[in-house]
C-alpha cells in the first residue's frame, strides 16, 4: 500500500492488514488495546486526547489504502508536513476540507459508507479555531457523528474509557458556545477535549459531595443504633434471683441483620436474649447444694464433692466438662440434672444417640429448618448465660459423618478458646459460650474417642449397696410422690414389712430397679387400704 505524491510517486508508507484498523499504515503494538474496539471517528477522538504522535499520518495511510492516487490525500499530507506540528494554518486546513469533500463524493458514487467515515475523521483533525460561519457546518456534523458513534459503543466498553469518550463527545458540541473558553494555539479536538474535562467537573464534584452526604447520614445512623442497642442494654433488668452486677451479651446482631427476611422465624422467640446482657446464675453455699445432693444420692460423695470442687472461689456457676461413667441404672443422668438444679442452673438435656452434630452446632441459615446451636437454646429457654447442657449417654452418639459427628462438633464447645467465639451458622454471627457447663454421662469409656476424653474429667459413678438402702428410701419416696402430683407428707415412710420386702428384692445396684420396687410396694399398700 502506497499514498501518492504531487509529481505522482509513491509515498513508502507501510502497508495494513485490515481497512478498518486504526491507522492503516500504523504498526497495531503502537495502539492501545482498548481503542481498538472503538468505532473509527471514536478511536482517533482519543488518540488526540492521549496526544499520541503522527495521529494524521495515520489516517492519511488508512485514505491512501482504500482511495490510492488520490490527490487531495498527498495535498493534506503535503501541507501537514509543512505545519511540522506547529499550529494548524488556513494551507492545511483548506486541503483538509477539501479531502473531506471528496471523500463524501465518492462516498455516495462507489457507495462505500467507509469513506464517510474518514471524512468525519479528517474534518476532526484538520477544522480550526474560533468556530466560524464557513466551517459551522462541519462543526455540526462531526459533533452529530461522534454523539452517534458514543451512543452505539457506549455499552460494549469500560466504565473509565466510558467517561474519557463522554468528555470528548460532548466537549466537541460544545465548541462553538464556548469561544472564550478555548485556546487558539491547539486544535478543535485537543478543546474538545479540554471541554469534556470542564463538563464534567461539576458532576465529578456533585457526585462526591452526595457520597460525602450519605458516608455522613451512614455513620449517624451507626452511631445512633449503637446508641439504642446500648440503652436497651442498660434497661435489661436481671432476674430478682441473679446478680445484677454480673452479665453477659452472648448474641450480637445489627439492626439489618434483626430484620433480616430468612430470619424472622428464627429469631421470634430468640429476640429477648440477642444484643442484651443476660446474667449469670450465682454460686449458692456449697454446703447446702452438698447436703441436697447427698440427700438424694448418699453413696455418690465423692463424686458430689469432685463436681463441687471446681465452684470454690467462684462468683457465678461454670463447671468444666464433667463426663460421669458408670454402669447402667445408677443414677448417672438424675444426678447430672439434679446437680444443675440444686445449683440453680437451667438443664437442657439431649440425647446423644439421637443426636448429630448438624443439629447440635446448628444448621445453616440457608435451609428452611434451621435453627441455632442448642446450647444457645438453652440459653433463650433460661434466659441466663450459665446454662448447664446435659450430654445423655454419649458412648452411643452415630458414628458415621453425614451430617457430622456429634463427638466432633463438640469439641468447639468444650474449648474455652473456641467456645467464646462460637460461629453459629443459622444466625451467623459469633457467640459467646464461654459461662455454659457441659456435662456428659456414658456407661464406658470404650468407644469414645481420645479427644473427647482429653477435654472432659472424667469420673466414675459408683453404684450403691444394700447398706446404702435406709439413705436411699427417703429420697426414692420423695421423687415418687412429686411424680405423681402429691406432697411428701402425704406419703409415709415404709413400715417394717414393707422395707423387709424391699430389702428382699433389692440387694444394691440399680437405683432404677429399687424406685420400681418400691413403687410395687406402695401400690400394694393404697390397694389394700381401698379394701379396708
Amino acid at each position: 500500500m502506497s499514498a501518492t505524491s504531487d509529481n505522482g510517486d509513491d509515498l513508502d508508507l507501510p502497508a495494513a492488514e485490515d481497512a478498518a484498523s486504526t491507522g492503516a499504515a500504523a504498526d497495531s503494538s503502537d495502539l492501545d488495546e482498548r481503542l481498538q474496539a472503538l468505532p473509527r471517528l471514536l478511536r482517533y477522538a482519543m488518540l488526540v486526547k492521549e496526544g499520541a504522535f503522527h495521529i494524521e499520518e495515520r489516517l492519511v495511510a488508512e485514505i491512501s489504502e482504500l482511495c490510492p492516487s488520490l490527490p487531495q490525500t498527498a495535498h493534506w499530507a503535503t501541507a501537514l508536513s509543512a505545519d511540522a506540528g506547529l499550529v494548524l494554518t488556513a494551507l492545511s486546513t483548506d486541503a483538509g476540507l477539501a479531502l473531506a469533500a471528496e471523500l463524501d463524493k465518492r462516498a455516495v458514487s462507489l457507495d462505500q459508507p467507509v469513506l464517510r467515515s474518514l471524512s468525519d475523521c479528517v474534518r476532526l483533525l484538520c477544522l480550526p479555531l474560533p468556530c466560524s460561519a464557513e466551517t459551522f457546518d462541519d462543526y455540526c456534523r462531526v459533533g452529530k457523528a461522534l454523539v452517534e458513534a458514543f451512543r452505539k459503543a457506549c455499552r460494549d466498553i469500560d466504565e473509565e474509557l466510558r467517561c474519557d469518550l463522554e468528555g470528548v463527545t460532548y466537549g466537541w458540541a460544545a465548541l462553538p458556545a464556548c469561544r472564550d473558553l478555548l485556546s487558539k494555539h491547539v486544535g478543535a479536538a485537543e478543546n474538545a477535549t479540554k471541554l469534556g474535562r470542564i463538563m464534567a467537573e461539576h458532576r465529578i464534584a456533585a457526585a462526591k459531595a452526595t457520597l460525602r452526604r450519605q458516608l455522613k447520614e451512614e455513620e449517624e445512623r451507626r452511631k445512633q443504633q449503637t446508641a439504642e442497642i446500648s440503652a436497651a442494654s442498660q434497661q435489661q433488668e436481671p432476674s430478682a434471683n441473679l446478680t445484677p452486677d454480673h452479665g453477659l451479651v452472648v448474641a450480637r446482631l445489627s439492626p439489618e441483620e434483626m430484620k433480616n427476611v430468612k430470619l424472622k422465624d428464627i429469631l421470634g422467640p430468640l429476640k429477648s436474649v440477642i444484643n442484651a446482657p443476660l446474667p449469670l446464675v450465682e454460686v449458692p453455699p456449697q454446703q447446702e447444694a452438698r447436703n441436697a445432693l447427698l440427700f438424694e444420692f448418699p453413696y455418690a460423695i465423692d463424686v458430689i464433692d469432685f463436681a463441687l470442687a471446681d465452684l470454690v472461689g467462684r462468683t457465678t456457676i461454670r463447671l468444666r466438662p464433667l463426663l460421669i461413667v458408670g454402669e447402667p441404672g445408677g443414677g448417672k443422668s438424675r444426678f447430672a440434672r439434679r446437680l444443675g438444679e440444686v445449683l440453680g442452673l437451667h438443664v437442657w438435656r439431649t440425647d446423644a444417640s439421637r443426636s448429630d452434630g448438624a443439629v447440635f452446632g446448628g444448621t445453616d441459615r440457608r435451609w428452611y429448618s434451621s435453627e441455632p446451636c442448642h446450647p444457645f437454646l438453652a440459653i433463650a429457654q433460661g434466659k441466663t448465660a450459665n446454662v448447664l447442657v446435659l450430654l445423655d449417654e454419649l458412648e452411643k452418639a452415630a458414628t458415621r459423618s453425614d451430617h457430622g459427628r456429634l463427638w466432633d462438633c463438640l469439641l468447639g464447645f468444650l474449648e474455652p478458646e473456641t467456645s467464646a467465639r462460637y460461629p453459629d451458622p443459622a444466625l451467623q454471627t459469633n457467640l459467646d459460650l464461654s459461662q455454659v457447663s457441659y456435662i456428659a454421662t456414658a456407661n464406658s469409656l470404650d468407644p469414645l474417642p481420645s479427644p473427647i476424653r482429653d477435654r472432659f474429667r472424667i469420673v466414675t459413678f459408683p453404684k450403691p449397696t444394700a447398706n446404702h438402702l435406709d439413705a436411699l428410701l427417703p429420697a426414692v419416696i420423695a421423687d415418687l410422690a412429686k411424680e405423681r402430683g402429691l406432697d411428701q407428707s402425704w406419703m409415709t415412710p415404709l413400715d417394717g414389712v414393707e422395707r423387709e420386702a424391699v430389702a428382699k428384692h433389692w440387694p444394691g445396684g440399680s437405683v432404677r430397679r429399687l424406685r420400681r420396687i418400691v413403687e410395687a410396694v406402695l401400690r400394694e399398700r393404697d390397694i389394700r387400704a381401698s379394701r379396708n
